[in-house]
């Protein structure tokens, strides 16, 4: 969600579509036009930069990873896995990236491509940075590389001939795992949380990040210092926008992003916030999601659902699913935003085979904070938290899409060496 307030459609009952409306909600979005409109979950790689196995979609036996769009026009939302990142066995780099703006589907690619190989090429692994008396030297290195990716790719933004990137723009927030270090950055309102135990063994959520917005004291103060404007519409007078000095545009949502460079000389910048935290072995999972899905679920829920899901291939897309049913429940006169989700596991667990129909018992019994009772709706969904309703049909869905992966894997064996690339296309700001 970024720069103008969502446009609004009519209410139909609970199937939650217009009737003779010719928009439909796709099933998930891929980046290879090739493969199967309803098959989100294919395993698609190339190599990258050093040997990285470059994920584009899919799931391997630590990751898993998810795009939905929504109803607002093309998914402007992008996400990548990379694994042997630098070329060093088990580092990972992750990321998802939220578009906004007439061309944001086109930037939230180009970033998401173009960001890893980056600081893959300028971050030189060092030898001593595994020594344990080097743990602070390694943080502050990577810090410095991400930093100067960031501001580097930004620049490089500008001068890209092939994309309109004035009033246009998005998010990242990125990690790289190596070893028990963990390295987050945050540009803009997409969000990192790590899922935890604590000393009663419960899974627990650890927010990552900070939402980068302009409602935080210190960036606005900083957006208004430059000659930015900082103020909500009165259709959303909980949600302070950036505006031009003189200009009511482009309103966006966020106080840091790459590109939306008709900001960028009045207080918008695209230095990440970037921290560090060393791994326990309590520590199980992080989820890195779009604000499509934390505009809806609170980071409780998101690793009650992860925790719950019998086989972590499919996290990311069980949470989408959650999600896209959360906002038809609350907030059911707003378009669904687009979703994006990339798991990491920490450590490997057991896949257990089962039904969708199975994970949604298992999830729906294993949430904290689920009436004891249970509750079920004359029509058989699962009420969660009495707030997020579960759709069984989306769910069983989701199953059938999965069961049609494992059937076309030897299908896509040939590709997964290839470069996959595409067009999103796209419209309008979000």
């Amino acid at each position: 969600m970024g720069a103008c307030c969502s446009t609004q459609f009519k209410y139909k009952g609970r199937r939650y579509e217009q009737e003779g409306s010719d928009e439909k909600e796709d099933e998930g979005h891929h980046r290879d036009h090739n493969i199967n409109n309803d098959d989100n979950s294919a395993n698609v790689t190339r190599i990258g930069h050093a040997g990285a196995v470059v994920r584009l979609q899919g799931s391997s036996s630590l990751t898993s990873m998810y795009t939905r769009k929504g109803k607002k026009g093309i998914n402007q939302d992008a996400m990548t896995v990379w694994e042997n990142f630098t070329g060093e066995k088990n580092v990972f780099f992750c990321g998802v990236f939220d578009g906004h703006g007439p061309s944001g589907h086109k930037v939230a690619r180009h970033v998401c491509d173009a960001l890893p190989l980056k600081l893959s090429t300028m971050h030189q692994p060092r030898p001593s940075a595994k020594k344990e008396g080097d743990k602070d030297s390694s943080h502050k290195h990577w810090e410095a590389s991400l930093i100067r990716t960031f501001q580097e790719l930004d620049e490089d933004l500008s001068m890209e001939d092939s994309l309109d990137s004035y009033c246009s723009g998005t998010t990242a927030v990125t990690i790289v795992k190596q070893d028990q270090h963990l390295i987050i950055s945050n540009l803009g309102d997409s969000r990192a949380i790590l899922g935890t135990r604590d000393n009663k063994n419960q899974i627990i959520p650890v927010q990552l990040t900070v939402d980068l917005k302009p409602s935080l004291p210190s960036e606005s103060e900083r957006i208004q210092k430059n000659g930015g404007r900082v103020f909500a519409m009165e259709e959303e007078p909980n949600v302070p926008r950036v505006w031009m000095p003189d200009q009511d545009c482009p309103g966006l949502a966020m106080s840091r992003a790459f590109g939306d460079f008709c900001l960028k000389d009045h207080g918008l910048i695209s230095t990440p916030q970037v921290s560090y935290r060393r791994l326990t072995p309590k520590d199980e999972f992080v989820v890195l999601a779009t604000d499509g899905v934390w505009d809806v679920l609170s980071n409780n829920e998101v690793v009650q659902i992860v925790a719950s899901v019998k086989r972590p291939s499919i996290a990311a897309k069980v949470l989408v699913y959650y999600a896209v049913q959360a906002w038809r429940t609350k907030y059911p006169g707003s378009k669904v935003d687009d979703c994006a989700v990339v798991c990491l596991f920490l450590k490997k667990r057991p896949s257990v085979s089962g039904t969708l129909s199975d994970i949604s018992q298992q999830t729906a019994s294993h949430v904290n904070g689920v009436d004891p009772k249970g509750k079920k709706t004359e029509e058989g969904e699962t009420v969660i938290n009495c707030d997020i309703v579960v759709d069984p049909k989306a769910l069983e869905e989701v199953n059938r899409v999965n069961g049609n992966t494992i059937k076309q894997r030897s299908r896509l064996g040939s590709l997964s060496r290839d470069k996959i690339t595409t067009d999103f296309g796209g419209q309008t700001q979000s």
